[in-house]
């Protein structure tokens, strides 16, 4: 019943089938939304946070979908400033999957500040002296570029391009497109180091704490490198996984290999200043506060098997696979080489939220557990799903990928 309005030549399942799907995914959307309704009017109490974890779950999940949605501006400033024409069978995709990773990380935070009522404030009395007033702006302008990069995708469905007025200005805003793509490049590459930064800076923690460049900590540069390390795989693995659900071919494999390839690059560049600054944090900076590396770890759930398995096996390993063309060439190989990518970063994300405040930094501190109750996993869980929605209503009725009819 509404066939009118799939893309053009575009085959999709039936309305039925659909709303089975879409009522699915609501159920989780709705059970994660009671959740955030419990967190927004019994307080952030509700959650397993404390006055010792003010940050967790939440924060780790935004830092990691952030990282994650880096693919949209690294495509786009390849695409559009760079000229690699190959990516403009994913550039949609990047765009649409940027835009949930970064809308969702601001409805999480939306609860995690505690009070939504005054969400406004880290705008009209912003912290000067802190990083996280350069992130709060900068998430802020780059989702309102991503939105602006999303428009001419709408204005393309099949029934609203008729329009002249319609028609002339989604072509327009795709001439334009390079200027909002250098824009998201320069404020994403900005606030994924200041997320990086913030935890730099914390000389009283000093499993984060990192000395630097000017006034850049080295972990800086490392959230930046991570993130365009990990982002392009990522959206080979949406891409793959909508493949899966339709029985479509959406991508062709040789753009898909070329995304591995420049993430592959990145992560070996990234992987290879992260060794290097963490020998330097272990053996230089350390031994100058009277701390060892083993002192940094407790127990299993804050064990030398974290770092161990974030360097090496989601780290070094998918660098190696990434960068190696027998190895890249095979799908499976690759597939399992971007799991482990985004697993890395996701995992770097946790261990520098939460095992870091974990640390006992003072002389009556102990270690802390943390664990996070239903109520952060279900409301996670609403962001999830909140994705899924958006990813099938845009798959059905715009046009996501132009080459699907040459591709079945």
């Amino acid at each position: 019943m509404d066939s009118k309005l799939f893309p053009e030549g575009a085959q999709r399942c039936s309305f039925g089938k659909f709303l089975i799907w879409t009522a699915v995914i609501l159920a989780f959307f709705l059970w994660g939304l009671y959740a955030a309704v419990l967190v927004l009017y019994n307080g952030i109490g509700t959650t397993g946070l404390d006055n010792y974890f003010g940050f967790g779950a939440w924060i780790t999940f935004d830092l990691a979908v952030i990282a994650l949605g880096a693919g949209a501006f690294f495509t786009g400033l390849l695409k559009y400033i760079l000229k690699i024409k190959q990516l403009e069978k994913i550039i949609n995709l990047t765009v649409v999957v940027g835009f949930i990773c970064y809308s969702g990380a601001m409805l999480v935070l939306t609860l995690d500040i505690g009070q939504p009522g005054r969400a406004w404030f880290g705008y009209w009395h912003p912290n000067v002296h802190s990083m996280l007033t350069e992130v709060i702006f900068c998430i802020t302008c780059y989702c309102t570029v991503l939105i602006i990069e999303f428009i001419p995708l709408v204005l393309e469905q099949k029934q609203l391009n008729k329009i002249p007025f319609i028609h002339a200005l989604a072509h327009n805003m795709h001439v334009n497109m390079a200027l909002f793509a250098g824009i998201g490049a320069f404020l994403s590459t900005f606030h994924q180091g200041s997320l990086g930064g913030m935890y730099g800076v914390l000389i009283g923690r000093p499993f984060a704490f990192r000395e630097g460049f000017f006034i850049w900590p080295w972990t800086f540069f490392l959230f930046v490198l991570s993130a365009v390390g990990s982002g392009p795989v990522f959206t080979v693995l949406v891409a793959t996984f909508m493949e899966k659900l339709t029985g479509k071919k959406l991508v062709d494999y040789k753009t898909k290999a070329l995304m591995g390839k420049i993430a592959g690059t990145m992560l070996t560049v990234y992987m290879f200043f992260k060794i290097l600054d963490t020998w330097a944090w272990a053996t230089g900076y350390l031994p100058s506060v009277g701390l060892t590396f083993d002192e940094m770890f407790y127990g299993l759930v804050y064990g030398k098997w974290l770092l161990y398995t974030e360097i090496v096996l989601c780290g070094v390993v998918p660098a190696i696979m990434l960068i190696t063309p027998s190895i890249r060439n095979r799908p499976a190989l690759l597939y399992t080489a971007a799991i482990l990518d985004c697993a890395g970063v996701s995992l770097n994300r946790y261990i520098f939220t939460v095992q870091t405040i974990a640390f006992p930094a003072m002389p009556f501190d102990s270690w802390q557990v943390y664990a996070p109750n239903w109520v952060e996993y279900a409301s996670s869980i609403m962001i999830v799903a909140y994705g899924f929605l958006v990813l099938t209503l845009v798959y059905r009725y715009l046009p996501l990928f132009p080459q699907e009819r040459e591709l079945n």
